[in-house]
């Protein structure tokens, strides 16, 4: 096997390469699904229901089928009929007594109870969209409306509806870590104990790029292929072929080409590209469906939603002693394809944080509601870990009138006790923590801050301080680890093809939605081979031209996908190494590789990478022999551990007294992502996290009315997005402290941004209202909710 060697310093590793994606993008070139016409394509709606929990007594579909355009209608019934089978979580977990999870997999269709407004019940297929959209609206269903929950909070309650039957008190499974016992300890010799109870609120994604399928299908092969929103193509191909269809794999292509955001609400499966997918089979023509925005709301998978009582204890220091979590997770209907996981097991090994807590002990229940389910969303459960225990260390320092970066200071983990292994039981491996601290404080100028309040206050307005020192995971750690629990593992693919001009075309089954990874992947394999830039091509996202791959989720592409692409890279350099000696009639130990050459040590007799491909595809003189021609290589990388990428956000807000309304004024970041390819593409990549976390923290809130079980903020009339306006001039910078337990030395940066600024943001807000006696309001601080607080204060005094 080929070890991995670190990435040769040409190719523009380390530095700011423009992006080369951006020439399409910018000049309208990109290539999305909704941009796919097919020639007799028919198009696809769904009838959804109107209510929150209802039985089908009937569907009445004869006057629609009687309507211009209409090709087909099919329900549940159909759907069973042909075997098809329920969406499967990827994820099955046990209690913590050993219990299995009440599993609830996601039909098609619904044939007989609808759990959630938007639940589909029948597919419309028409010539037209137009055509297909109003037929659906005359398919006549006949409900029975049923007792619902929206409230995660009232789940397990006795007389709360049972969404399903087999799910006692609406309880999917109870995930517990931790040693209860020496937590409860700690608890019982705390000189300090600070409590809150808080709300992480639930989040509708709205990527730019609304979902869409196109299924074709190909009877002289017996071939399907399915064109998708999808961040992991292979992922959908895997479940669609081995859960939901019976299809051979070889007879299944799934191409997800340009996709216009994911944030891990398109790492889902969902039933419309099962269907489409269905429809063009049994139709024998392409069947397409795009959602609008407001079928959005109803139909994409939403996020977060959690439930908590959170409680830390400590000394009279300000030592942490012990942290004690109980969570109740919104799952929504049904288990979506990520969503089991995402509350426990992404998100409870994070709790530890960046602090020596000795003993920690989390619970959380994962329950149905009667809600559009929940899945993955940017952070993905980290989000969730670094908000809880960022809002707890405040009130704390704040309870002990401590200044908030003291008693950070107090209770870091430390360089030196590196590798560290925390109280629910993670083991990080790398991170300099008190220095992203003090780099960030220096950067904000912390020491200035009541200057600025004060002159905040001059203007009638309030300003108030926010830190967050954070850690997450990415990578989702190593394959047999992850096979206990999934149905995939979560290894990396990557191929080098060659032509024999030399220029070289990267196949990987990482997948770029925003990222830039076109350019970060060019940069680390022109660095490594020490060729040019521009001499590189990266391809993604179709399963027939990439042999596997877990797609982009969980900040991995960079962690998992580049050092595989480096031990390909390095492959390529040995089987060059060889060529090189046969050409030039000397020893393989004496050749040497470096910036792009083959040399004989201690001579200036040379080949360039380029003259080692010409030869190697055009052999004039070749080892056919010993060598097979061609330079292509493909590599796998398995993770053996997550990565930790962590930091330190230092959020400044000014609120004004009349309205309410927040104001970021100054914002600081300062990350550790170990080795960086590009500068430029991390720094947006962070502010973008930043943007979302802006947006959950003060703006995006999601209603469901707990009378009639309806989405109340389900469009952007009522559902605020966070705007240009909104967010500040982000001063970042970063500390380099390379991971050991990755060949590469990187760690992740897509999901950092949103991970520290939930905690960050809401910490500086609730510091400007501390004179009026707040010590917690939950997320989105809007002018309303904050008005209300003054107002409410003013009343008193």
């Amino acid at each position: 096997m080929t070890e991995l060697q670190p990435p040769q310093a040409a190719g523009g590793i380390g530095i700011r390469v423009l992006r080369k994606e951006d020439v399409r993008f910018l000049t309208g070139r990109g290539r999305f699904v909704d941009d796919l016409e097919r020639p007799g394509q028919a198009w696809a709606w769904l009838v959804r229901s109107p209510h929150p929990h209802a039985r089908i007594v009937a569907i009445d579909s004869a006057e629609a089928a009687r309507m211009a355009g209409v090709v087909a209608i099919w329900t549940a019934a159909d759907v069973a009929a042909a075997g098809i089978r329920p969406l499967p979580p990827i994820l099955t977990l046990n209690s913590s007594d050993g219990t299995p999870m009440a599993g609830a997999p996601r039909p098609l269709l619904q044939g007989e109870v609808v759990r959630f407004v938007g639940d589909p019940v029948a597919l419309v297929v028409a010539e037209t969209r137009g055509q297909a959209r109003d037929a659906a609206e005359r398919v006549a269903v006949d409900y029975q409306a049923l007792a619902h929950n929206v409230e995660p909070g009232r789940a397990r309650a006795k007389d709360t509806p049972a969404i399903w039957a087999h799910a006692a008190s609406n309880t999917c499974y109870v995930f517990e870590a931790g040693d209860q016992a020496a937590t409860d300890q700690a608890f019982a010799k705390a000189a300090h104990v600070t409590s809150i109870d808080l709300i992480n609120s639930r989040m509708v994604v709205n990527p730019i790029e609304p979902r869409a399928a196109l299924a074709e299908y190909d009877p002289a092969g017996d071939r399907s292929t399915l064109y998708t929103t999808s961040q992991n193509p292979h992922v959908a191909k895997f479940l669609l072929c081995n859960h939901v269809f019976d299809l051979p794999e070889q007879r299944m292509r799934v191409v997800s080409p340009d996709v216009g955001g994911g944030f891990g609400m398109k790492a889902a499966v969902y039933p419309e590209e099962c269907l489409a997918l269905w429809a063009a089979r049994r139709l024998g023509r392409p069947v397409r469906w795009t959602e609008d925005r407001s079928e959005a709301f109803l139909a994409d998978s939403h996020s977060r939603d959690h439930v908590t009582r959170c409680d830390l204890a400590l000394d009279k220091d300000g030592k942490f002693l012990g942290l004690r979590v109980d969570t109740i997770a919104n799952l929504g209907a049904y288990n979506s394809t990520f969503s089991v996981g995402v509350p426990s097991v992404a998100s409870v090994p994070l709790m530890g944080g960046v602090y020596t807590t000795p003993a920690i002990h989390v619970r959380i229940t994962p329950v149905f509601t009667n809600t559009v389910p929940v899945d993955a969303y940017r952070g993905a459960g980290r989000p969730e870990a670094a908000y809880l225990l960022e809002r707890l260390v405040e009130n704390a320092a704040h309870q002990l009138g401590l200044d908030p970066a003291e008693i950070r200071r107090r209770n870091f983990i430390r360089p030196e006790q590196m590798p560290f292994k925390t109280g629910v039981g993670t083991r990080y491996d790398s991170g300099d923590f008190a220095r992203n601290l003090e780099d960030a404080l220096t950067l904000a100028d912390y020491s200035d801050f009541e200057r600025r309040r004060q002159q905040s206050e001059a203007r009638g307005k309030l300003r108030g301080v926010g830190l967050c020192t954070y850690i997450e995971a990415c990578g989702l750690g190593p394959s047999p680890t992850a096979l206990a629990r999934a149905m995939l593992p979560t290894y990396e693919m990557a191929e080098l093809r060659f032509q024999p001009s030399g220029k070289v075309t990267l196949f990987i089954g990482t997948h770029n939605h925003g990222h830039g990874h076109e350019t970060t992947f060019s940069q680390l394999v022109a660095g490594t081979l020490g060729i040019a830039f521009d001499d590189v091509e990266v391809v993604f996202g179709d399963t027939d031209k990439i042999a596997f791959g877990r797609g982009t989720v969980g900040s991995r592409s960079l962690a998992v996908g580049g050092p595989a692409v480096v031990k390909a890279a390095n492959k390529v350099i040995e089987k060059g190494r060889k060529v090189a000696a046969h050409i030039l009639e000397a020893a393989l130990a004496d050749i040497e590789f470096a910036d792009g050459r083959f040399r004989v040590a201690g001579t200036d007799r040379a080949l360039t990478m380029a003259e080692i491909a010409r030869a190697s595809y055009l052999p004039r003189n070749f080892p056919f022999d010993e060598l097979d021609p061609g330079l292509d290589e493909t590599a796998a990388y398995d993770p053996k551990a997550p990565t930790f990428p962590n930091g330190c956000h230092v959020c400044e807000v000014e609120i004004d007294r009349v309205t309410g309304e927040v104001a970021v004024a100054r914002y600081t970041v300062v990350d550790d992502f170990g080795k960086i390819i590009n500068p430029m593409i991390v720094e947006g990549q962070v502010q973008g996290g930043i943007a979302q976390g802006l947006g959950q923290a003060l703006l995006e809130r999601t209603v469901y009315d707990s009378e009639s079980g309806q989405l109340v903020t389900g469009s952007f009339m009522d559902y605020c997005m966070p705007r240009a306006d909104n967010l500040p001039f982000i001063v970042f910078a970063t500390n380099e402290v390379p991971c050991t337990t990755n060949p590469l030395g990187v760690k992740g940066c897509g999901e950092a941004g949103v991970i520290g600024s939930l905690a960050a943001v809401m910490n500086a807000v609730v510091d400007a209202l501390r004179p009026f006696g707040v010590s917690h309001i939950d997320m989105p601080a809007t002018p309303e909710k904050i008005w209300r607080v003054i107002a409410g204060a003013a009343d008193k005094s």
